[in-house]
């Protein structure tokens, strides 16, 4: 098999780059990355992505840090033994407070580790194939094929309406 080639069609409008997903998966080529300055429904859609996991994470740190926070406050209550007046130590109202603070933060905290973990970063493999430009105003879809068809795939981007940019196998240094 021969050396693959890999070329970046980079779009102005989010339409054509979502058309040229589309029917990039119609033809034989590989999708392999796409880029863009700023979230997109349109791409999501193109790329028929499933739903992220991130929102169990964060629910579920949440639910930890409601029950931990209503634990401390309670175990600190009956651990000081303080004499409240006729009170009940152990009271339910001020616990909660202290519950839904500690909610909020284990939420953050299972935010985070959701966004490291489901979204696979910090991702150092990919910058050796990205352009600039798609941090501000084109849209890359990254595509590979085997260094024969390389001329096809440019006329396919051409043709769909975006501008190309070639990363060449062994160095994957890039041609503007």
């Amino acid at each position: 098999m021969g050396a693959e080639c890999q070329v970046m069609g980079l779009f102005t409008d989010e339409d054509r780059a979502a058309s040229a997903i589309t029917a990039l998966k119609k033809t034989p080529w590989h999708l392999k990355q796409v880029h863009s300055p700023v979230p997109s429904h349109k791409l999501s859609d193109a790329l028929n992505l499933k739903k992220s996991k991130v929102g169990y994470f964060t629910l579920v740190g949440g639910i930890i840090g409601f029950f931990l926070g209503f634990a401390l406050a309670m175990f600190t209550a009956a651990k000081w033994n303080l004499i409240v007046g006729g009170k009940p130590v152990i009271a339910l109202v001020p616990f909660v407070i202290v519950g839904f603070e500690f909610t909020i933060l284990f939420a953050v905290l299972g935010n985070v580790i959701g966004l490291l973990t489901q979204g696979g970063l910090p991702d150092y493999k990919g910058l050796d194939v990205y352009d600039p430009r798609c941090s501000g105003d084109h849209f890359g879809v990254l595509a590979a094929c085997p260094e024969a068809e390389k001329s096809q795939l440019i006329t396919y981007f051409k043709e769909k309406g975006g501008i190309t940019r070639v990363f060449e196998p062994s160095t994957s240094a890039g041609n503007p």
